[in-house]
């Protein structure tokens, strides 16, 4: 599928947007704690795309990020974002910064949190864009469940214009599925998976919000996201 259409948008940097539909195999590289360790490779090319890293753990990232906080950095190591636990917050809530997050006053890019402070398996994910780098207002719903890896994020009203109603439809924007090996034709474990992107999305945003999902729903099988579960808003 190509072409990105009015899904097509830029959260944070244009570099990380493509002009056709794009694959990243994603690969935990740790599994004692969740978005511990993660590396994202480009399906055509093979080349890393990204990688995840904790802060205050032996890391190669300073500046004013804080220990804990999760780094995504590109390919050459540099940070792209910053995913950090706001605390106290009892929405166990999440905010994402561009780079390394130590800029003075540096307001996040997007804050995620659970709808509801129980939790558990019927507890929906909230997110919003607070800083897009260009574009419209536009809100995002992930259906499915990222801890089986099947979920999707879905924009609203992608055909029309914000204040076209009658023309809105939803458009899948990301996708995270199952990896299968090609060669043998085997579901592989649930560390390996698929990120599949729209021509046009922001890849660097959508790892932003596998992190957050990682972080809050974790790999229990039971932390199902229902339809309409997750909410986002961004430019499209």
């Amino acid at each position: 599928m190509k072409g990105g259409g009015a899904a097509a948008m830029v959260a944070g940097d244009e570099r990380y947007c493509e002009a056709e539909d794009r694959e990243l195999t994603v690969r935990k590289t740790t599994l004692f704690s969740p978005g511990d360790g993660l590396e994202a490779y480009d399906h055509r090319t093979g080349e890393l795309a990204f990688r995840v890293e904790t802060y205050g753990r032996g890391g190669v990232c300073g500046g004013g990020a804080a220990a804990g906080d999760l780094a995504l950095l590109g390919a050459e190591g540099e940070p792209v974002l910053t995913v950090r636990r706001r605390r106290p917050s009892l929405h166990h809530r999440w905010d994402g910064f561009l780079g390394d997050g130590g800029a003075a006053q540096q307001k996040p890019l997007f804050s995620a949190r659970r709808s509801s402070i129980l939790g558990g398996a019927g507890s929906g994910v909230l997110v919003d864009l607070l800083a897009p780098a260009a574009g419209h207002a536009a809100e995002f719903r992930v259906d499915g469940s990222f801890p089986r890896r099947c979920c999707r994020v879905v924009v609203a009203g992608a055909s029309g214009g914000v204040d076209d109603e009658e023309g809105a439809e939803e458009v899948v924007v990301a996708e995270v599925r199952r990896k299968v090996d090609e060669g043998a034709h085997v579901l592989l474990g649930r560390d390996v998976f698929v990120l599949w992107l729209r021509a046009g999305f922001d890849a660097a945003f959508a790892m932003g919000i596998v992190l957050v999902l990682d972080r809050i729903t974790g790999d229990e099988l039971d932390g199902v996201l229902g339809d309409g579960m997750l909410e986002a808003t961004s430019p499209v």
